[in-house]
C-alpha cells in the first residue's frame, strides 16, 4: 500500500476547503473519492448517501414516490450542509449541478474536480446495475450520449477535469493530487507528503 500523509502541519487552506467531485454518473466519483479521501486524510462525504440517510428513503424510492423535483429540492439542502464542512472529499449526484445555487454554495469552500468518461465506458459501468433513477434497464450507449450531451454544460463549472476512461483509480486521484499541489504551490503554499510501501490497483 503507498500512502501519503502531511509531514507538515496543514496550513488554513489544507484544514478548511474541501475537494467537490462532479460529473455525470458512472465516472467514478465515489470510487475516487473514497481513495482521495484517503491520501489526503480527509473525510469523505457522498451526497447522495447522506440524502438517504436523511430522509430514510434510497433515491430510487424519492424518485418513485415524490418526484425528481423532491430529490432535487433534497440535494440542494445538503449542498450546503456540505459547504458548512471543512477538509472533506464530496462526491456528488450527477445532477447537483444542475441548479446554480447548488454550484455556487459547493464552490464557497471547495475545489471543484470534475470526472468525465465516454459514454460506452459509462453505459459498460451503470447499464447493469438497474438502481439508478434515470436509468433505464434498456438504455442503449445513445441513450447515454444524449444524456451526456445535455449536462455537457453544467460540467463547465468544475476548476478541471480528468477523464476516467482509461485510467486507474490511483492514476485519477495522482492527476488531481498533482492539480491540488500546483493550486497550493500558486498560493505560496507547499504540500509535503511522505511515501509508504505502494498503492495497488485501480478500477
Amino acid at each position: 500500500m503507498e500512502r501519503h500523509m502531511y509531514v507538515e502541519e496543514k496550513s488554513d487552506w489544507q484544514r478548511k476547503q474541501n475537494i467537490v467531485l462532479v460529473g455525470f454518473m458512472g465516472t467514478g466519483k465515489s470510487t475516487v473519492g473514497r481513495r482521495l479521501a484517503a491520501r489526503l486524510g480527509y473525510r469523505y462525504v457522498d451526497t447522495d448517501a447522506e440524502v438517504e440517510q436523511v430522509t430514510g428513503l434510497t433515491i430510487a424510492q424519492i424518485f418513485d414516490l415524490y418526484g425528481e423535483v423532491r430529490f432535487r429540492s433534497e440535494e440542494t439542502l445538503m449542498a450546503r450542509k456540505v459547504a458548512a464542512m471543512e477538509g472533506v472529499v464530496v462526491a456528488t449526484g450527477g445532477g447537483i449541478v444542475l441548479r446554480p445555487e447548488n454550484v455556487a454554495a459547493l464552490r464557497s469552500n471547495g475545489v471543484l474536480i470534475g470526472l468525465e468518461a465516454t459514454p460506452e465506458v459509462i453505459w459498460s459501468r451503470v447499464a447493469r446495475r438497474g438502481h439508478r433513477p434515470l436509468i433505464k434497464k434498456d438504455i442503449r450507449v445513445d441513450d447515454i450520449q444524449e444524456m451526456m450531451a445535455r449536462r455537457a454544460p453544467y460540467y463547465v463549472c468544475a476548476d478541471m477535469t480528468v477523464d476516467t476512461s482509461r485510467r486507474t483509480v490511483t492514476e485519477i486521484v495522482e492527476v488531481i493530487l498533482s492539480y491540488l499541489r500546483g493550486r497550493n504551490e500558486e498560493r505560496g503554499e507547499v504540500w509535503t507528503f511522505a511515501e509508504e510501501g505502494a498503492e495497488g490497483g485501480g478500477e
